[in-house]
């Protein structure tokens, strides 16, 4: 039914299937549950690890993380954590680190065996000798500080980082001295999920609401919506259109789907709005809000800048209040590419607004375990945004829309947008903005590389969906944010944080 571009893929897939499918039958009872690895993993040799055994211990901590429970291996029961109550969304599978015994500095054929020996006399840990002639690193001294490469002329120490680690923004991810395993300092992490996507062996997974969605789906008088976003267009593949999708959600249980996109058409009113009045009081300049992980990285590691950040809700936010102004009985699910979106429903000032998370890879789990192929769906109409509103799942996409309702609202305004997105741009642009020189008055800030589109839990890569997702965007009828007659009935939402 879904193809799967890696194992890992693969196996997280049919672990969330298979609870679902137990949450559908009402038999999440502790032998079920323990019974799942032993069902995908059905015979006596292993496929990855040193052993079926390990290779079913892991699969059991998948588990766990379907059910919302924390990744314990010690612990011998599956018990329901209540997610909600959690503010930490990404997690370690201790059992499936691989601990990396990758050594981080190693000296290269570049030494010259130099007279200085400065990399020797730096070393705090006495972990750099002499072999014939060269500069040699004792792995079982070495404390990985970096004071030799630091100091060596000829740039002759390479430095090898470990995935994971290379790829937090914040510095969160650690490696425990004791065993080599990674960690997640919690009061660091920003929930972003980049390091979910680095890790090749799939030691780092996100918390799941599949359990309570699918309770919810399965009930006779279920009054449950789903608010879209707009990179799950060519999520399926190219045979599976939009309307096909509305469809299949409706198959599976959803009173109906709305675009994330219309509610993204509301927030660029807003937001431009916003940013307006911000520029006539002054400001230096001013941040987008939409994007969760770009929002904590601020409060994370640039807190003296919050206060730049846009008081505008996020799409996910907006389409949901909207969904709840016409339906105060409504439970309102968003699916997106996103892990951080989970974090930003649990924010003390947004609960209430968005009931549950569910990523693309949790969405499909839910059709295959209710037995919804999309691409035998039927289609659907759906066209509620403009191609601006759709837009904002690629990086600089929102720019682009604030800079067309300015344009077709004849706001005199100087607007100059600085687009980043990924980690090591938003360092940069926010530290550059942090001491005067930005070069701009607005920062649209993306976490993911290229925007939402290359989101941590997407089923396909953005090289094979982004063009029908550029197709799906272009097929909005309105091509004008403020062509969108559903921004009257927004009027009367709160769109403030």
């Amino acid at each position: 039914m879904f193809h799967f571009e890696t194992q890992l893929k693969r196996l997280k897939h049919e672990v969330l299937k298979d609870v679902a499918v137990l949450a559908i039958e009402d038999k999440l009872d502790d032998e079920n549950l323990k019974s799942i690895p032993y069902k995908i993993i059905s015979g006596n040799t292993p496929t990855y690890r040193c052993c079926v055994h390990k290779e079913r211990s892991i699969l059991n901590e998948r588990v766990k993380l379907a059910m919302g429970c924390l990744p314990d291996g010690d612990h011998p029961k599956i018990e329901f954590i209540d997610i909600k109550d959690k503010k930490q969304i990404v997690y370690i599978i201790e059992a499936a680190c691989d601990r990396c015994p990758i050594n981080k500095y190693n000296v290269t054929e570049a030494c010259r065996g130099c007279i200085a020996h400065k990399c020797m006399e730096v070393c705090p840990a006495n972990a750099m000798i002499r072999v014939a002639g060269k500069a040699y690193i004792n792995q079982e001294l070495c404390k990985e500080c970096g004071l030799c490469k630091k100091a060596c002329p000829y740039d002759a120490i390479s430095e090898v980082m470990r995935p994971c680690k290379v790829s937090c923004p914040t510095g969160a991810l650690e490696v425990r001295e004791e065993d080599r395993r990674a960690i997640i300092e919690e009061e660091h992490c920003i929930n972003c999920g980049s390091c979910i996507s680095a890790c090749p062996f799939g030691a780092i997974s996100d918390k799941s609401y599949i359990v309570p969605v699918v309770q919810e789906l399965s009930k006779e008088d279920s009054n449950i919506y789903a608010v879209v976003a707009p990179a799950i267009a060519g999520q399926f593949g190219p045979k599976v259109t939009m309307g096909k999708v509305r469809d299949a959600f409706k198959k599976v249980g959803f009173k109906d789907i709305f675009e994330a996109a219309c509610g993204a058409d509301a927030v660029t009113v807003h937001e431009g709005k916003e940013f307006v009045e911000r520029m006539e009081k002054g400001h230096k300049y001013m941040t987008n809000s939409c994007c969760p992980g770009f929002m904590n990285f601020i409060e994370k590691k640039f807190p003296d800048e919050i206060e730049r950040v846009s008081t505008t809700v996020s799409p996910m936010i907006a389409t949901a209040r909207f969904i709840k102004s016409k339906d105060n009985l409504a439970k309102v699910i968003f699916v997106g590419p996103c892990v951080a979106k989970k974090s930003e429903a649990t924010r003390d000032e947004l609960k209430g607004d968005v009931d549950y998370v569910l990523t693309f890879e949790e969405i499909a789990a839910i059709m295959d375990a209710f037995s919804v192929d999309p691409e035998n769906c039927e289609e659907q109409a759906i066209d509620e945004a403009s191609i601006f509103g759709r837009g904002f799942a690629n990086g600089g996409g929102l720019t682009a829309a604030i800079e067309n309702f300015i344009k077709d609202s004849n706001i005199k305004v100087d607007f100059k947008p600085v687009r980043v997105s990924g980690a090591i741009e938003i360092k940069k642009a926010m530290t550059m903005a942090k001491v005067g020189r930005l070069g701009g008055n607005f920062i649209e800030g993306m976490m993911c590389e290229g925007g939402c589109t290359g989101g941590p839990a997407t089923l396909l890569p953005p090289m094979k969906s982004k063009g029908l997702f550029i197709k799906f965007s272009n097929e909005a009828s309105k091509k004008s944010v403020i062509e969108n007659d559903r921004l009257k009935e927004f009027e009367k939402i709160n769109l403030e944080r």
